[in-house]
């Protein structure tokens, strides 16, 4: 690796140690995942590096704070590692890469307020973001219309798909974690195989939500299952605060399990009003990746005896198996002292994504890296794990086939890559500990 100026070093490492900082300032001040609900279309304040001449500008537009903050934070921190370690190397076309981070505050209106920050005030090539498939929704046609490709580590709903397809997106969108088009159907999987035959459903009433909502609907019935509430569906609005009339309506009838597709602030809330009530008793509760934190088994609470309530739930998230998830795991843990959290490998594939393309594409624009950003995801091409191999390879005008840490991440023309499945589960002392694998059929 080349060495950057000790400037530079110094410089970087003020902006991760500043943004980590800022995370755990922001956690300290707002229990983690806290909805705000006074958001406005003004976002968070941002932290932005050193940044001069014409060099790859990058964003992250990502929850700092809101209702996904717990897992937000985890992906936001994998992005300034990338920039870090590309920097180290070289930068990308002959020069270092800047990284403008936003916070989306888990609004739609706050990422709609960021992203146009980004792409007209920053003038950034990428984006790494949203989580929320709202937020990216409401982004998403500002990046389109200014030429920002926006690449998402954890957006999942299916209406991506469906619009890329129409066009919509004209190439400027992409993902590195697969649609609910396959988890709603992995799910259903799982489901059938633990012997359920009347499932009622409980979503957040977004594009997340919903989305998922139709695509475990529409497997679980191909299976043999009944959707007990099909015409009847729950939805809770993203803003709620009390749920208890939504939880009694799922719950009942008591089906054989409830499959809840919740952000953790509003989902632990709902599922602690779901047993207070004692509707979730002999239920098997099943969740999604929005769920999959470690705060939130303390957020549910504790019985009267201390238990914990959310024991025993089962849920799916989008897993990780890439060739390149070992060494990321090595290098969080000599930075950070911890493996990397949930959507964290996607979030580094994601930068280092842009970056690769930006570098096969030999221009530091969002043209650019939308033209070359399947070409270095995909065969045919050299199979490279490590984003400054991949980086030396380009400049030397070699073909790459970048093979992330989440997965072989082949994004295909509607922006979408194929992933497996983690189950997961909560373990009697509140830990959530992955217990199987799961793929759709």
């Amino acid at each position: 690796m080349q060495r950057i100026s000790a400037a530079l070093s110094l410089g970087l490492a003020t902006f991760t140690a500043g943004f980590l900082l800022a995370a755990c300032e922001t956690s300290n001040t707002t229990p983690n995942g806290a909805a705000n609900n006074g958001a406005t279309s003004t976002p968070a304040t941002d932290t932005t590096t050193a940044s001069g001449g014409s060099g790859l500008k990058i964003g992250s537009l990502l929850p700092a704070t809101g209702d996904l903050a717990s897992i937000g934070q985890q992906m936001a921190a994998a992005v300034p590692l990338v920039v870090e370690t590309v920097n180290a190397c070289g930068g990308v076309n002959g020069q270092p890469v800047s990284l403008v981070a936003v916070d989306d505050q888990t609004d739609p209106k706050a990422g709609a307020a960021g992203m146009t920050k980004l792409a007209t005030v920053d003038k950034v090539a990428g984006v790494v973001g949203s989580f929320a498939s709202s937020v990216s929704t409401a982004a998403v046609s500002i990046a389109a219309q200014n030429k920002v490709l926006l690449i998402s580590p954890g957006s999942t709903s299916p209406v991506f798909t469906e619009k890329a397809q129409k066009g919509d997106f004209n190439g400027f969108w992409a993902r590195t974690v697969p649609p609910d088009s396959y988890q709603g159907p992995a799910l259903a999987e799982l489901a059938n195989k633990k012997g359920f035959k009347r499932v009622s459903t409980i979503v957040i009433n977004n594009d997340y939500g919903v989305g998922f909502e139709k695509a475990f609907v529409q497997a679980f019935e191909k299976l043999g299952g009944t959707v007990v509430n099909k015409n009847n569906p729950v939805r809770y609005d993203p803003k709620a605060t009390t749920f208890e009339t939504e939880a009694a309506a799922a719950f009942a009838g008591k089906p054989d399990a409830v499959l809840g597709v919740f952000y953790v602030e509003t989902g632990s809330l709902l599922l602690k009003s779901a047993y207070q009530q004692g509707v979730a008793q002999g239920v098997q509760i099943m969740l999604t990746d929005g769920m999959k934190s470690d705060e939130f088994p303390g957020q549910v609470g504790k019985t009267a005896d201390g238990k914990f309530i959310a024991s025993g739930i089962i849920g799916t998230v989008p897993g990780s198996d890439g060739k390149g998830l070992e060494a990321l795991t090595k290098l969080w843990q000599s930075k950070k002292g911890s493996a990397p959290g949930e959507f964290a490998p996607q979030a580094w594939d994601a930068t280092a994504l842009l970056v690769l393309a930006a570098q096969a594409a030999k221009e530091n624009t969002g043209v650019g890296v939308a033209g070359k950003i399947r070409e270095v995801s995909s065969a045919p091409g050299v199979e490279v794990t490590d984003v400054c191999e991949g980086l030396k390879l380009l400049k030397e005008g070699k073909d790459i086939n970048y093979q992330g840490a989440s997965g072989n991440v082949d994004i295909d023309a509607n922006g979408d890559v194929i992933g497996v499945y983690d189950v997961w589960t909560v373990g009697d002392d509140g830990k959530i500990k992955t217990i199987d694998k799961v793929t759709p059929k």
